[in-house]
């Protein structure tokens, strides 16, 4: 790819981040993307041929610019399966607050826009890959609570560290962040881990 197209990417994935920020509960239309961007329609299709396309491509733009691999460093290198679900909890907890705004354009109007529930769906399935490498690792040092199956396990945090429940306690419940951080990681823990893990 020229150094021009990725610079016409980079412009288009910005302006769909800057669209979906200021419209939260609307659905951005490609021709308002392409507006901000500053680009015409046909060229904006060029990059990205399909509406989902781009929205995945936006959610995973802000990823890269955020660099979720380095925030996910420690808990990829996590020792223990204990070390590694904290360390997630940590990761993605501090994460959601500065994805929030795109989220929550993306949660406003994913049961009813397509596009937005594929890209949601494929942010959130990663997000569910960490949380189920953290259970495994904790089965993998026999640590896993004997109450639930690694899948089972797995649901369970993924519903745990969902965006709306962090929305609900720093917001509804008015809990700081650091508060959410640390409640979380001791749920997760009693939910779990085994008796000779918790001792």
């Amino acid at each position: 790819m020229s150094s021009e197209k990725i610079k016409t990417r980079e412009k288009i994935l910005k302006a769909a981040w800057k669209r979906l920020e200021a419209s939260p509960g609307v659905s951005v239309r490609m021709s308002d993307i392409a507006k901000e961007a500053g680009i015409s329609r046909q060229a904006l299709y060029l990059h990205f041929p399909a509406r989902a396309e781009l929205l995945i491509a936006t959610a995973r733009y802000l990823d890269e610019v955020k660099d979720i691999d380095a925030r996910l460093a420690k808990s990829r290198a996590a020792a223990t399966g204990l070390e590694r679900l904290d360390a997630f909890i940590e990761a993605w907890g501090n994460y959601i607050p500065e994805i929030y705004g795109v989220g929550k354009a993306f949660l406003a109007i994913k049961d009813t826009d397509e596009a937005v529930a594929t890209a949601w769906e494929d942010r959130m399935l990663a997000v569910r890959h960490g949380c189920n490498a953290a259970i495994k690792a904790l089965k993998a040092d026999d640590a896993l609570s004997p109450d639930h199956s690694v899948k089972q396990a797995t649901d369970i945090l993924w519903t745990m560290l969902s965006v709306r429940n962090w929305e609900q306690f720093t917001g509804d419940c008015g809990w700081s962040q650091r508060r959410y951080i640390e409640t979380t990681k001791l749920l997760a823990a009693r939910m779990f881990l085994n008796n000779r893990a918790q001792e």
